[in-house]
């Protein structure tokens, strides 16, 4: 069972984490949700569209202009707090890698902490644990954060994303996390390649079978764009398809730009599976 704020998960249930940056520069939107209204307007749209997760950030994952610290922070905490107090029972997510903006937006009625940059900061998961909040332990090769890969290599990637991501969450656990609050993130494209990481969704059945419940990032991601040779605003497709060998590998929540494709990807998938009866069922009945 995943549980995240007021919510609870059933194993089989695959869950929507909907991106909301708050940004000026993020390399899908441009910051377009940079300030406050049109990013609650994009909240409000993602949980009519089916998202169970808000994932605010407030730095974008690629090289640019630093951004401290206390900056991180004012672009997140207040509006944490507001999305917090319109939209009580949606989970608010933070991605963040550093202690302090998670002492702060967990303080302002964050949920989870979504650490992209594979614990760089050890102190995040002491915050997450002395919070309650739930935490994202993911593999990113050993970059530092807002850096790209440089010859990234590996002896088995699926192995070095296992040690990490696996290493990563139990030491949360004995920090006090609760168990069934950390998720394990295969990070793609994080100090990776395209061909790591379309391995690492080939075989994300390995993750699945550790037991923990598994993130996936895949939204409009340059190993999608390079695979299908495709700039970002035209990966959606390759973007839904990997989704949909994600679900039906076991992925259990999926951070996205598009919700409402998400879902129905997620919908089919599950209904094939035979986890969700299908919405209407007439054909060959009348």
């Amino acid at each position: 069972m995943l549980r995240l704020g007021r919510r609870e998960f059933a194993p089989h249930e695959r869950v929507i984490m909907a991106i909301v940056n708050r940004t000026p520069d993020s390399f899908y939107d441009q910051g377009a949700t940079f300030r406050d209204e049109p990013a609650l307007a994009r909240v409000e749209q993602a949980v009519a569209e089916g998202a169970a997760i808000i994932d605010v950030g407030g730095v974008k994952a690629g090289p640019g202009e630093e951004v401290s610290a206390e900056e991180e922070v004012r672009r997140t905490v207040g509006f944490v707090a507001e999305v917090r107090r319109r939209f009580p029972d949606v989970i608010i997510s933070v991605d963040t890698w550093r202690h302090e903006v998670g002492e702060a937006v967990c303080e302002a009625g964050a949920d989870v902490l979504n650490d992209a940059w594979g614990g760089v900061d050890p102190r995040l998961a002491e915050v997450a644990a002395r919070h309650g909040a739930g935490l994202v332990c993911t593999h990113a090769g050993g970059a530092e954060p807002r850096t790209r890969p440089h010859r990234a290599a590996y002896d088995d990637v699926m192995a070095d994303i296992l040690e990490v991501t696996l290493g990563l969450a139990e030491r949360a656990v004995s920090l006090g996390v609760p168990r069934e609050s950390v998720m394990i993130d295969p990070g793609h494209d994080f100090g990776k390649n395209t061909r790591h990481s379309l391995e690492a969704t080939r075989r994300l059945g390995e993750m699945v079978a550790t037991g923990w419940p598994v993130l996936v990032s895949l939204s409009n991601k340059d190993f999608v764009g390079e695979t299908l040779d495709r700039p970002v605003k035209e990966r959606v497709v390759g973007t839904l398809a990997t989704t949909a060998v994600s679900a039906w590998l076991g992925a259990q929540v999926y951070r996205v730009h598009e919700v409402a494709e998400t879902r129905q990807v997620l919908d089919m998938v599950s209904s094939i599976a035979g986890d969700r009866e299908p919405a209407v069922a007439r054909r060959g009945l009348a």
